[in-house]
């Protein structure tokens, strides 16, 4: 479906675009609070003595110990007790851990904050994606469940909109980190009103709750009752972690993984925290700097939605690949800015430059697509868990990007740090190529089921026979 399709379709079931808009408010404060360190570093790093590299760098990467947690226990806790009330206990969570970051009187404080703030992130940013894949039609999928990477990419450029609003007031950085506390408040009780996932409800053997759930958030062309039937297959056989490394799902593994290590080690997360200090590396005051990262925060809001107009019309590879091609080339360019004091002279404006096409690659490509893919490409059996362990993946590479960055600048200087992540994004583009399927148009059954899953995962309805009989034989043997 093209662009034109996807937004006629999107508001003529304006239901299910206002739950993908309140699910998505966790995709938010992941962008909030991932924009806001960057600007509060800036002040609170004098007012809480982080006078070292490291100090700074736990800071800042703190969060994402918590939200290694957060992914471990949420595929649990979603399979468990649902997608709607998980979401619902991590709004409730960012709400106190932005409260107390915004209290915080001591390094040991602001990092007990951060880590409760990444809790509630990581949750919230593993379960937003699940919880719309399973409400949404295959045809606009991809357009709405990157709704949720569009709500990322807002709370990126509200948080530095409100960095640099409330520089030059007193308390600035504590006020930053408080006003986090409305949207994880908007979405603890924004998702008291929003109905279950429909795969869930069937899970717990809900059918008739499931039907007129998804006969709520769908049309007429849809298949209500063929829809029921094929998530009832699926869900009859129950995963277990073994079954994460079974031959019918290694493919899937290798693909969420891949996509979640090359999201991260491209550098985005370096660029995003710490936008403000690369372009005071650059020759930019904090106002400046500041006001620099606006800039970047409106190209990475202006290029998701590009994204998400065409995302189901020329599918996820062109933009994986393209995308990440384009911030390749913008990291090398970064890495001559820095190189050459002749370039710096001559091209002032190249770093600026770089940055913003950088996000804009990073915008079409690896942001809305590996979130999007990975709520595509498992079965509803094993999907929490195994999204779960790419989530784990990607937070933790995240950490490790992050809490390294000023120490390679020191080590290997700032123009080797950005040959390094151009050198994996050359990497990305050849396992985007050899390994990612396509997706697009395709239902989350038949694309497992192009993945290679055999019988034993029940993943597409021309496999549903011979899952049916393979879990007939498993309990007749005993």
């Amino acid at each position: 479906m093209g662009d034109k399709g996807f937004i006629r379709e999107a508001f003529r079931n304006r239901r299910l675009l206002g739950v993908a808009v309140i699910a998505a408010i966790g995709g938010f404060l992941f962008g909030y609070d991932t924009g806001v360190i960057g600007g509060a570093l800036l002040f609170m790093k004098k007012d809480l003595h982080l006078r070292t590299h490291g100090q700074q760098q736990l800071t800042v990467a703190i969060l994402l110990l918590g939200a290694v947690t957060g992914a471990l226990i949420s595929g649990w806790l979603a399979d468990k007790i649902s997608r709607r009330r998980t979401k619902m206990i991590s709004g409730s969570v960012y709400v106190t851990g932005a409260i107390g970051c915004a209290l915080a009187q001591s390094y040991w404080q602001i990092l007990a904050g951060r880590f409760w703030l990444g809790l509630a992130v990581g949750t919230a940013s593993f379960v937003s994606p699940m919880y719309i894949a399973e409400l949404t039609p295959p045809r606009i999928r991809g357009g709405v469940v990157s709704f949720n990477q569009l709500m990322v990419t807002s709370g990126i450029l509200v948080a530095y909109i409100v960095d640099w609003g409330f520089a030059p007031l007193s308390n600035n950085w504590r006020w930053m980190f408080a006003l986090g506390a409305v949207p994880g408040a908007t979405l603890a009780i924004g998702m008291y009103f929003m109905p279950f996932s429909p795969r869930w409800l069937v899970e717990k053997g809900r059918d008739d709750e499931a039907r007129q759930v998804l006969e709520r958030y769908r049309f007429g062309e849809d298949d209500v009752d063929e829809e029921i039937a094929e998530i009832k297959k699926v869900s009859e056989t129950e995963a277990s972690l073994r079954d994460l490394i079974a031959k019918g799902v290694r493919r899937m593994l290798l693909v969420g993984i891949g996509l979640a290590v090359f999201q991260q080690i491209v550098g985005i997360n370096t660029v995003i925290y710490y936008a403000p200090t690369i372009l005071k590396f650059a020759g930019q005051h904090n106002t400046g700097a500041l006001t620099q990262s606006v800039y970047i925060g409106c190209t990475n809001v202006f290029f998701t939605i590009v994204a998400i107009l065409f995302l189901d019309r020329l599918g996820r590879k062109f933009f994986l690949i393209t995308g990440t091609c384009v911030l390749t080339a913008s990291l090398i360019g970064l890495g001559l800015f820095f190189e050459s004091a002749s370039v710096r002279h001559a091209l002032p404006w190249l770093a600026l430059a770089c940055l913003l096409t950088y996000i804009m690659g990073f915008a079409v490509g690896l942001g809305p697509v590996f979130w999007l893919m990975i709520s595509e490409i498992f079965p509803l059996q094993m999907r929490g868990p195994a999204m779960a362990v790419c989530t784990m993946f990607n937070w933790g590479l995240n950490f490790a990007i992050s809490y390294t960055f000023l120490t390679l600048t020191s080590a290997i200087t700032k123009q080797g740090t950005f040959w390094l992540y151009a050198g994996f994004g050359v990497a990305a583009v050849v396992f985007f190529i050899t390994v990612v399927p396509e997706t697009k148009d395709r239902s989350l059954e038949q694309i497992q089921a192009d993945l290679g899953a055999d019988a034993d995962v029940a993943l597409s309805r021309d496999d549903a026979g011979a899952a049916d009989e393979a879990a007939t034989a498993r309990s007749g043997g005993g």
